[in-house]
């Protein structure tokens, strides 16, 4: 492989249709699309300071990287890449990728972030920023610190474990969802989404959980949680008390106790649902 070390590259496609190469402690400044259309390069420790640093690349290896805030739209249509003990300053980055790996990433500004990738592995992750992985789908995360509204709207076939997501409308019109170990604290929580299951989460939210198709919750805890269900088919085994819960479509909920139980008989068909509180461990009925 080509190698390049302490190399400063300015100028609009600087190096365009990179192949095999290798970049070790290297600048890319003014000038767009420095790496565009390349394929097979190793990137350590190198600093991408303008746009569009990476798009229509393929088998990427970024280690120890920054993509400072100007590298806007970094990385985009590209397949095949892995980025670990990165800064990612930028806004908009990673764009209809596939087959992405993420690890040990900073991202404090993931703006409009993680837009339509497939296959993506992600593992202690920090991001800031609204919007982040619209759209994307087959995604595995564990341990992602999110403080961002909006995530994972349309998201399909994602798995989310030991996070912690500070977000209002986490997960809109998504499908296939599954979060383990996680706490969830935001607004209106899943509205319009298939097929959500909570394990072991702790749950905050003003009417979240409301509006969904197969809503599945084992051991979680809902606190400060009011108007949950509206709407919502759901099998819930809830561990503590819930402030309220409003017409659920159908289903199951389990729970140690509801403050505020409202069921509108002209709303929904109340038969279609079970309730059921439990005492020392056992079901009062």
């Amino acid at each position: 492989m080509r190698e390049y070390i302490g190399g400063k590259f300015s100028g609009e496609r600087a190096m365009f249709a990179a192949e095999a190469s290798v970049f070790t402690d290297c600048i890319f400044e003014d000038g767009e699309s420095p790496l565009k259309h390349s394929k097979d390069l190793r990137l350590y420790n190198d600093s991408f300071k303008w746009k569009y640093p990476l798009w229509y690349s393929n088998n990427i290896t970024a280690k120890n990287c920054t993509f400072f805030e100007n590298a806007r739209a970094g990385v985009w249509y590209t397949n095949n890449i892995s980025v670990e003990d990165t800064m990612y300053i930028a806004p908009k980055g990673f764009r209809r990728c596939g087959g992405l790996t993420l690890k040990n990433v900073t991202f404090p500004n993931a703006s409009e972030t993680l837009w339509q990738c497939k296959n993506v592995k992600m593992e202690k992750i920090s991001a800031k920023g609204d919007y982040l992985a619209m759209n994307c789908e087959n995604m595995e995360i564990d341990g992602l610190e999110l403080v961002g509204n909006y995530c994972f709207d349309g998201a399909k076939n994602v798995t989310v474990r030991n996070s912690k997501l500070i977000s209002k409308d986490a997960f809109w019109n998504s499908e296939n969802i599954t979060a383990e170990n996680c706490v969830i604290s935001g607004e209106y929580l899943g509205w319009n989404s298939k097929k959500l299951t909570l394990i072991s989460c702790t749950i905050e939210s003003l009417q979240g959980l409301c509006f969904i198709e197969d809503l599945k919750l084992v051991n979680c805890k809902l606190i400060n949680t009011t108007l949950a269900f509206e709407y919502s088919t759901v099998d819930a085994d809830i561990v503590g008390t819930v402030d309220s819960v409003k017409n659920p479509s159908g289903g199951i909920i389990r729970a140690d106790g509801i403050d505020e139980l409202i069921l509108e008989r002209d709303r929904v068909d109340v038969s279609k649902t079970k309730i059921e509180i439990k005492m020392n461990g056992k079901n009062a009925g």
